[in-house]
């Protein structure tokens, strides 16, 4: 069996849970310097906030929000081995259990000239398949350059200089189509959202606002799959549950598995792989709401893929379902030995 060409994930990705304190307080054990982290207040009420190495640490947005967010209590530092809080109570509160997931990239990059639009910044790595791309919007037809040198099969793009929503190009569902993070909608049509589909160089932007609206800034996270490292991909769900659900292969043990069911208005769900420390896994956190984890869900992390256990709204029989994957281990690693399941 070949092995996969990142033998240590969490040298590009990692989850890494930690509890608030209300102060200040440096998280690492990381496994890297992180360019993305993504912060989830687990038992409570709390906006989820992404920072990223291209916008700054003063600068945040909150996947289940359209608005403009920023404060320069949340994450105020990016470290070797991992990142810097303040006292904000959406990413440290006393008492308070987080989850944090955490993306390599390039710091903070520089501009891409390979569109029609020169990205104020693309930070990029090809070894992992994931960019950060900020540009600015014509309100036009345009091309934007996203490092990765293959073509991306997820984006999600949001303005990041005015308040608005989040728009996410699949693949799967192909460049008349679009999802949005932060509601708990189906695909829905949109021709001006995506003008074509991405290429090695370059992803595709239509004239709607928003993805592309005249004179404002714009953040977009690209990924692409990596063999024995990233899925992303689809299923069709058969609604069985138990020991019948649907099992979805990865090649990998999975770390992170984000989920949408593209056929119905339903929430987008994270599963993340240390919670708990044992299969099955029964709580997730939905990147549309502000709401502490669910736990009515039962969902396997095995060591080749993950696989539904309860017949629940992502595994609803006959909807198409995307799907994000990245792993903890891949199915065979660089010792010869195999990843087992959790």
């Amino acid at each position: 069996m070949a092995h996969t060409t990142i033998n240590k994930p969490s040298a590009y990705f990692n989850n890494k849970l930690y509890a608030g304190n209300s102060g200040s307080q440096s998280i690492t054990g990381v496994g890297h310097k992180p360019d993305l982290v993504w912060v989830k207040q687990r038992n409570g009420t709390a906006y989820h906030q992404l920072t990223d190495a291209v916008r700054g640490v003063n600068s945040q947005s909150a996947s289940n929000a359209a608005g403009m967010g920023g404060s320069n209590t949340c994450i105020t530092g990016f470290n070797s081995d991992g990142f810097a809080l303040g006292s904000n109570g959406d990413v440290n509160a006393s008492n308070k259990n987080y989850a944090s997931w955490n993306w390599k990239a390039n710091g903070q990059g520089s501009s891409n000239t390979a569109g029609t639009i020169n990205s104020t910044y693309t930070s990029a790595s090809t070894t992992s398949g994931f960019s950060i791309v900020q540009f600015t919007g014509t309100g036009a037809n345009a091309t934007v350059g996203h490092g990765l040198g293959v073509a991306p099969t997820l984006i999600i793009t949001r303005p990041t200089s005015q308040s608005g929503t989040w728009r996410v190009y699949s693949e799967i569902l192909g460049n008349t189509k679009y999802l949005t993070l932060n509601a708990n909608s189906t695909q829905a049509t949109g021709s001006t959202m995506w003008n074509g589909s991405p290429t090695s160089s370059v992803f595709t932007l239509g004239s709607s606002g928003d993805t592309n609206a005249n004179n404002v800034t714009f953040t977009s996270y690209c990924f692409a799959e990596k063999q024995g490292y990233s899925k992303i991909g689809s299923y069709v769900g058969n609604g069985q549950g138990n020991a019948n659900g649907t099992f979805v292969y990865t090649g990998f043990k999975p770390a992170f598995v984000l989920i949408k069911n593209a056929d119905f208005a339903s929430h987008w769900n994270i599963f993340t792989g240390d919670i708990p420390t044992y299969n099955q896994i029964n709580d997730t956190l939905q990147p549309d709401r502000d709401a502490a984890e669910n736990g009515t869900f039962a969902f396997d992390m095995l060591s080749n893929g993950f696989k539904h256990r309860s017949g629940d709204i992502m595994d609803r029989n006959g909807n198409t379902h995307i799907f994000l994957a990245i792993a903890e281990e891949p199915l065979v690693g660089i010792n010869n030995i195999p990843a087992t399941a959790r």
